[in-house]
């Protein structure tokens, strides 16, 4: 069946479809009867038959949704349609084959943006675990138009491996397959190690959303799932990640390591006063003893210059920390702090536009948060 004909937009074939691939225990060898086979010697595989890390809930409108089907018109239409992309999802999976290919479907024929590289809006993005156990970089490819099918990697040596498939980063998808030669074995991923099943949920801004990296992979929230070994739930939504209750009763839903709010790049210090109480008190409410972490806006590359934009950044940072001492002073537990000024580095070239990281920025900035989490997940990072 050719890739772009298929309806996948029904929930009843999508709970199907999530409840099968919930059904695979590790290592379980998928069976070549549910691949597609081409003219070229290729066996195509869905990857709902693997686990879709990123994907909080079952109940979903489109596969591939970031939030459940019950969030649209609760959320405003903006978070609805931006929780359309693929944005921090990615696929495990263990093969031995000796090249990987790969075909997906887009939502949306806009492939790039004026900052951002096609690489990073719609492209996917590949890791190899080497022999050490190190998630490394092993392939990426752009799209081609909205259905791609593309050999991503050939001339592996003999051997299994582990696999990571990242998804798009501003762009949706409707399907994703992973290819393998005929005869090659797919398998499902190990488990995560014991104590480290929960994800880190990051809420936040068109920063955690992904832009502006040139990879999937390359965004601080991807980083710090590789480094700490832990599945990573992505709520950025651009321009749009303003502390909204409507956001955090759907995140309390989610059993997570760790909640991770990130939003003031996107809101002044006024709603920062309004908003961080109650939303972090509705957190806390629901999920009593999951850590909190709240994070400063990361500074504008051209603020040493510009007084308009230090004066942003100072005033919403002086709004949060007032916001917290006042939190932490009526008891409220678990709550960590993560100061914005040097988040991208000291030498202002962290960035594209002074707002947004480049590939750069995000390790600088994924270098910031490991030095908390490390406190708050315990253990050290694997990087």
């Amino acid at each position: 069946m050719p890739m772009n004909s298929r309806k996948w937009l029904q929930v009843g074939i999508v709970a199907a479809i999530l409840c099968q691939s919930k059904s695979s225990s590790a290592g379980e060898t998928i069976s070549p009867e549910q691949a597609r086979r081409d003219d070229n010697g290729v066996s195509w595989y869905d990857v709902n038959l693997l686990d879709v890390e990123g994907r909080a809930w079952s109940e979903l409108k489109s596969p591939f949704d970031r939030l459940p089907a019950k969030a649209e018109g609760v959320v405003r239409d903006a978070v609805w349609g931006l929780s359309r992309h693929s944005a921090g999802m990615r696929v495990r999976f263990v093969t031995d084959a000796d090249a990987i290919h790969a075909a997906w479907t887009l939502t949306s024929a806009r492939l790039a943006m004026p900052h951002m590289p096609a690489t990073g809006v719609s492209g996917l993005d590949l890791y190899v675990r080497d022999d050490e156990g190190t998630w490394r970089w092993l392939a990426n490819k752009p799209p081609s138009g909205q259905s791609t099918t593309v050999q991503l990697v050939s001339g592996i040596p003999a051997g299994t491996r582990e696999y990571a498939l990242y998804l798009p980063l501003y762009n949706g998808v409707t399907a994703v397959e992973i290819g393998v030669p005929e005869g090659a074995s797919l398998k499902t991923p190990p488990d995560f190690d014991e104590g480290h099943e929960q994800p880190i949920v990051f809420y936040g801004t068109s920063i955690t959303h992904g832009a502006c990296a040139s990879r999937p992979g390359t965004c601080h929230p991807a980083i710090l799932g590789r480094r700490f070994e832990r599945p990573v739930v992505n709520l950025g939504f651009s321009g749009n990640g303003r502390m909204e209750l409507e956001v955090a009763e759907l995140m309390v839903e989610i059993d997570a390591a760790v909640y991770v709010i990130d939003c003031l790049p996107n809101i002044g210090a006024d709603d920062v006063t309004a908003r961080t109480g109650p939303l972090v008190r509705l957190l806390r409410e629901k999920r009593p003893e999951t850590p909190i972490l709240l994070v400063e806006d990361r500074t504008y590359s051209d603020a040493f210059l510009l007084v308009g934009k230090r004066r942003r950044n100072d005033t919403s940072r002086a709004a949060l920390r007032t916001e917290y001492q006042k939190l932490i002073d009526d008891g409220v537990s678990g709550l960590y702090y993560l100061e914005g000024e040097h988040l991208l580095g000291d030498d202002n070239e962290g960035t594209v536009d002074s707002s947004h990281p480049t590939d750069l920025g995000f390790m600088r900035q994924a270098d910031a948060f490991a030095v908390v989490f490390r406190e708050i997940l315990g253990g050290r990072d694997a990087e």
